[in-house]
């Protein structure tokens, strides 16, 4: 019998990562890159795929695609480009290349997806991943973090990705629909958030959406007494010095009311003999959850429902796919290889 290597994949639109049973770990920006002419070609010594950091620093000479910005694995009844399409398989491709799985071995992996993931979401998902995966879970990426971490008893997991919020309330069994809730305030909607507001409150400051995205990881804060964020930025190509500490403040601040509301809506349906142990066992992960102050925030703007308790993934880059790999060890065999079976002519 084949060597099997198990993978865990934690699929973000910002940021993909992989964990692996030989030992593998891995992160890459999930930004797929081809080149726009001969010029390009040449530049990038022939190579026709550019991905991660690397794609993102020459975007001038590329065609960049974020394949998890939207589409159907994103939200419900979207489509998929053929653009998207590719650029999926292809960092996928890319993923378990990084990965360095021996050629002779099979590859079985647990692949995170949004909480509230469409059919269609899974299917695409499931299509993109099939010539590379010998055979595929899709499981909830909030519910991999709780897995990975042992919060499996009356625990509501919250993952902050670029794209989505997703939240997965965890009772000792395999979340159903009913347990799980995703809304679209994330890191990329912030980004957006702070890009308006920097244009109302200082018009001639020049930025790109990339820059956006710098500033808000190194000054994100949802704490009132939060640093002083002084930021360079040009204006009429001059450098000029920007006081943007409320602006951040506010754009992160616009992630709470949705999250907090969502989290409500899980607590507030679960059964009222065990609402409060769940409401005092929230566990935030994924990018988001670097946000400066954002325990506490939650913290607060729950006290109204009678308090809880907030705590923050120690490793936010790999809860994700640790999680998804753990998830992929503790899978009966059997299962595997029914799956296998059934997946084989998606992967014709």
């Amino acid at each position: 019998m084949n060597e099997i290597v198990y993978l865990g994949i934690d699929l973000g639109t910002s940021r993909t990562s992989i964990t692996s049973s030989n030992g593998i770990r891995k992160t890459v920006w999930s930004y797929v890159g081809y080149p726009k002419d001969h010029v390009a070609l040449k530049k990038f010594g022939g190579r026709e795929i550019i991905f991660g950091k690397e794609a993102v620093e020459n975007r001038m000479s590329l065609n960049l695609i974020r394949p998890l910005a939207g589409g159907s694995i994103k939200k419900k009844g979207e489509s998929d480009s053929d653009a998207a399409k590719k650029a999926l398989g292809d960092l996928i491709k890319h993923v378990v290349e990084i990965a360095e799985v021996p050629a002779s071995a099979s590859i079985y992996a647990v692949i995170g997806a949004p909480a509230e993931v469409s059919v269609e979401g899974k299917t695409a998902l499931m299509k993109a991943a099939s010539p590379f995966i010998d055979s595929i879970i899709i499981c909830s990426e909030p519910f991999a973090v709780a897995y990975g971490l042992d919060y499996l008893d009356d625990t509501l997991i919250v993952d902050i990705g670029a794209g989505t919020v997703d939240l997965c309330r965890v009772h000792g069994t395999m979340p159903q629909p009913e347990d799980q809730r995703t809304h679209e305030v994330g890191g990329d909607q912030l980004d957006e958030t702070l890009s308006e507001m920097i244009k109302e409150k200082y018009p001639k400051a020049q930025h790109s959406i990339n820059m956006i995205r710098g500033i808000k990881e190194k000054f994100s804060s949802v704490s009132p007494t939060m640093d002083v964020a002084s930021v360079t930025l040009t204006e009429e190509g001059k450098p000029k010095d920007f006081d943007l500490t409320e602006q951040i403040y506010r754009a992160c601040y616009t992630i709470i009311p949705p999250t907090v509301a969502a989290l409500q809506d899980l607590i507030s349906t679960y059964d009222p003999e065990f609402q409060h142990k769940m409401r005092n066992n929230i566990l935030v992960g994924g990018g988001g959850s670097q946000i400066r102050g954002m325990a506490s925030a939650l913290e607060s703007a729950l006290s109204e429902y009678g308090g809880a308790k907030v705590t923050m993934v120690d490793e936010p880059l790999y809860a994700g796919s640790n999680g998804a790999l753990r998830i992929a060890l503790d899978m009966p065999e059997k299962f595997w290889v029914s799956f296998k079976k059934e997946k084989e002519p998606v992967k014709a």
